[in-house]
């Protein structure tokens, strides 16, 4: 079921993980399935030979007594009754604890993510805070739950004295009458003790699958969502990668939308900037391309064949990314570069890092390529994560490059070297740059400038400049001292 689970996680929308949780996935994962785990391991035994004690209990008492068999079973309706109400309780609780659980695994993990920035911050004692209030409702659920699941046992015992006194009774009522003998009575009340203790048992795992069920009910919620879809074509093999948006318009809710009308042609082997405000919808057109989401309407093409037509893993392998948040994996620095294209030899390697500046720092490190970097990348600084995360790019070897504000963590000599490396890189590739920083695209083939979803203006540096529009206010607010 965990490897099941961890398989669905791979291959669930990029939507789903950007609304939920990422501490309550990893919950899900972790808590939900060791619960089913270890209560499936505890309770099948008992469930298994507390039916077999059952069955051959009752066909013992029917044959001494029918009629007496019958009385003592009244009991087990008694037994149903409150292992129905108690389980409901119990049941109710569970999942309350589990998604509880699931909220504090989120408060930690997004605490230990953010540590620098709550300490910078002091809000340790509010984190603590909010912590505690998780803490404490999930502990009462928990009481509450092994509270329902606790008295399950007495309440069972007290029927099945109940039992007893029906036994007793009748018992002696059938005697006098002379249907039965004084030693069938005493054997009735010895089997009836027998069919209670497994009854009662029953009744128990009963309760505890009820906390296994909670779990299992997060675990196949997540099963039970949609994969991405990965049907499709292979995107048509060519050298040239001409990217085409026509008239596209998306929203993240159905309400509001982010990109509204959206046409644009970016032919190939042209370098295209978007720039803009915060918000604008830059990002997004990368997601759109990539497809992380689809679109609403209109169509994006590449060389006029639709994306929606071409599987995900055809239409990523052709295009390299490099995220604004760099994102390394707790593996060696060789591993890390070859994540694109596993084939790629060490001369290709070492061709990726000196474009990318980052082949001195390599060879600086304890191993060199063979380095492990602790805590994805924790042992080298942000602008080391980001060289490496553009050389990564770089060996990849895309007809389509993706660079969604590459440049933000390295200083100003460093951005000109990539620059240039960027430069030699994007001969006869199809480049789309996101930048704030406008000193990384005034060398663009062509800068689009994004307002609100929509273009506000496009051209060159030289012409927006002499518009004096909406770019001609952002280069001026950098580069002439205006306030900002």
């Amino acid at each position: 079921m965990r490897e099941e689970l961890f398989g669905k996680i791979i291959d669930l929308p990029v939507r789903y993980l950007d609304t939920h949780s990422h501490g309550d996935v990893m919950s899900r994962m972790t808590n939900d399935i060791e619960n089913i785990s270890t209560t499936v391991s505890q309770s099948l035994p008992s469930l298994f030979s507390g039916v077999l004690t059952i069955i051959g209990t009752i066909s013992i008492m029917l044959w001494y007594c029918w009629q007496l068999t019958l009385l003592s079973l009244a009991t087990v309706l008694l037994t149903l009754l409150a292992t129905k109400i108690l389980s409901g309780r119990v049941r109710r609780f569970s999942r309350r604890r589990q998604s509880l659980l699931g909220q504090l695994n989120g408060t930690v993990e997004e605490m230990v993510s953010g540590y620098r920035t709550v300490v910078a911050y002091n809000h340790q004692k509010i984190t603590t805070a909010d912590f505690c209030d998780t803490a404490d409702s999930l502990t009462k659920a928990g009481i509450k739950t092994d509270v329902f699941s606790g008295i399950m046992g007495p309440i069972m015992n007290c029927i099945g004295n109940i039992g007893f006194v029906i036994i007793a009774a009748f018992g002696g009522y059938f005697s006098v009458n002379g249907l039965i003998s004084v030693g069938v009575i005493s054997a009735f009340i010895v089997y009836a003790k027998q069919f209670s203790r497994p009854i009662n048992e029953i009744a128990q795992v009963y309760g505890q699958l009820q906390t296994a069920i909670a779990g299992a009910e997060r675990v196949f919620a997540v099963l039970s969502e949609e994969n991405e879809d990965h049907a499709g074509a292979e995107l048509v093999k060519e050298e040239n990668a001409a990217v085409a948006f026509k008239n596209v318009s998306f929203s993240y809710d159905s309400k509001k939308y982010v990109i509204k009308d959206f046409s644009l042609t970016i032919p190939t082997g042209k370098k295209v900037a978007l720039v803009g405000a915060t918000g604008s919808g830059k990002t997004t057109v990368v997601n759109l391309l990539m497809r992380f989401y689809d679109i609403d309407s209109g169509a994006i093409t590449i060389n006029g064949q639709d994306i929606r037509e071409v599987s995900r893993e055809s239409l990523r392998q052709n295009v390299a990314i490099v995220l604004q948040d760099t994102v390394l994996f707790s593996d060696t620095v060789r591993n890390n570069l070859k994540y694109g294209n596993e084939a790629a030899a060490y001369e290709k390697l070492e061709a990726a890092a000196e474009m990318s500046c980052c082949k001195d720092m390599i060879r600086h490190l304890p191993q060199e390529y063979d380095t492990v970097l602790t805590g994805a990348g924790a042992n080298i600084s942000q602008g080391q994560r980001q060289l490496l995360a553009i050389a990564r790019a770089f060996v990849a070897d895309p007809k389509i490059l993706i660079l969604d504000e590459a440049a933000s963590n390295v200083d100003t000599r460093t951005e000109k070297a990539i620059q240039n490396a960027m430069h030699r890189l994007m001969q006869g590739r199809t480049s789309i740059v996101i930048a704030h920083r406008l000193s990384t695209v005034r060398d663009s083939d062509l800068i689009v400038v994004m307002d609100h979803g929509e273009i506000a203006e496009s051209g060159t540096h030289e012409s927006l400049l002499v518009q004096k529009g909406k770019y001609y206010d952002l280069y001026m607010t950098q580069y002439a001292g205006f306030a900002t």
